[in-house]
């Protein structure tokens, strides 16, 4: 059975790591602060990025697709290069 002397030093070991065990803790809540500051701070640029974006593109003209065959009298590249 364990003695006085036995309980009492594992109790002071229990609570030098409880003591660690608070200090980490703490650490751990301030890093999660802080990454979770920069991360809303990455959010709020990405949607100001984006918004940039969407202002640009609005002021593109509209563009008609490109349709499947060339305009006649359009050289399309293919002959590049051909000896004639």
């Amino acid at each position: 059975m364990a003695t006085i002397e036995e309980l009492a030093e594992r109790v002071e070991r229990l609570l030098l790591r409880h003591q660690e065990l608070q200090r980490t803790h703490a650490l751990t809540v301030q890093q999660h602060a802080s990454v979770a500051a920069e991360r809303d701070s990455l959010r709020s640029r990405l949607a100001a990025a984006r918004q940039r974006i969407d202002a640009l593109l609005e002021r593109l003209p509209l563009v008609a697709p490109p349709s499947s065959t060339p305009p006649t009298g359009v050289d399309d590249g293919a002959d590049a290069g051909a000896t004639r």
